[in-house]
């Protein structure tokens, strides 16, 4: 993995919409060190779609055409985790 999206993972660890997308466009596209995986692409895009940023939205969507919906599922799921997980450190 590499410093952007090393960055960028810490950056959504402090809950950066922008992080989120960022991360999302990463393994969407296997780029900046991060391998392929539609699946934490979609988490990260539904993460920053669910708080207001539409290009994530447009972009959870295109890929959404191209997963089963058991990954869509995953996904889902990730995204969930990930909440939680930020509510306890907020906590």
């Amino acid at each position: 993995m590499d410093r952007l999206v090393a960055s960028r993972l810490t950056a959504a660890a402090a809950g950066d919409v922008n992080a989120y997308f960022d991360l999302g466009v990463a393994f969407s596209t296997g780029s900046h060190g991060a391998e392929c995986d539609l699946i934490e692409a979609h988490k990260w895009f539904n993460l920053a779609a669910v708080q207001g940023h539409e290009e994530a939205a447009w972009c959870r969507a295109d890929i959404s055409d191209e997963m089963t919906a058991r990954e869509v599922a995953e996904a889902q799921r990730r995204a969930r985790q990930w909440l939680i997980a930020l509510d306890r450190r907020a906590a």
